[in-house]
């Protein structure tokens, strides 16, 4: 189902796109990137004719192109928002309990970390969002657009399956840990 809701910021009607299944969330996800990251060349007239990501400046609205937001439930979502030289892609990442959050915040902050190894994730993501990744036009010339697509797509799954694996790791730690104690007062 797809509604529109004005970004006063931008002056575009979001999009919003609600999955319900993973598949559905991923096809969807990766179709609205297809589309965001077709990027091209923008001179900018404030900065002497170079190229500036646009999406971070937003001070020229013709250049800029309307927001979609892809939610999977309430907890998971995805807002990417593109111009003609750069696109930025926020992702919600699920957290169910207080434990999935602290996982994720720590994974993120991580991640935030080390930011210089990867060239397209923001060292400081959107609010509201967990991570951030900002492409640009040069990376879509030195990378493969498809190949970008493909990475976002695969590390949205990586970072759910992740979680779920350290959230059952931190669970049996716990529940040995637990079995251990209670067994001083057993014997």
């Amino acid at each position: 189902v797809a509604r529109g809701r004005r970004n006063p910021a931008v002056g575009h009607a979001r999009a919003r796109v609600m999955a319900t299944s993973h598949q559905g969330y991923y096809d969807a996800v990766r179709d609205a990137l297809v589309h965001a990251f077709a990027l091209s060349s923008h001179p900018s007239r404030k900065m002497d004719g170079k190229d500036r990501p646009e999406i971070e400046y937003q001070d020229a609205p013709a250049t800029l192109r309307a927001p979609v937001e892809i939610k999977r439930g309430d907890e998971e979502s995805c807002l990417i928002e593109s111009a003609v030289n750069s696109a930025r892609v926020s992702l919600k990442v699920r957290q169910a309990d207080d434990l999935e959050e602290i996982l994720a915040r720590q994974f993120m902050r991580f991640l935030g970390r080390r930011a210089d190894a990867f060239e397209i994730l923001r060292r400081v993501p959107v609010d509201g969002y967990d991570v951030s990744f900002l492409v640009l036009l040069s990376h879509t010339e030195s990378m493969d657009a498809g190949a970008l697509v493909d990475f976002v797509v695969q590390f949205m799954r990586d970072i759910d399956k992740e979680i779920s694996e350290q959230k059952l790791s931190v669970s049996s730690r716990g529940r040995a840990v637990a079995t251990a104690f209670l067994e001083q007062f057993t014997k």
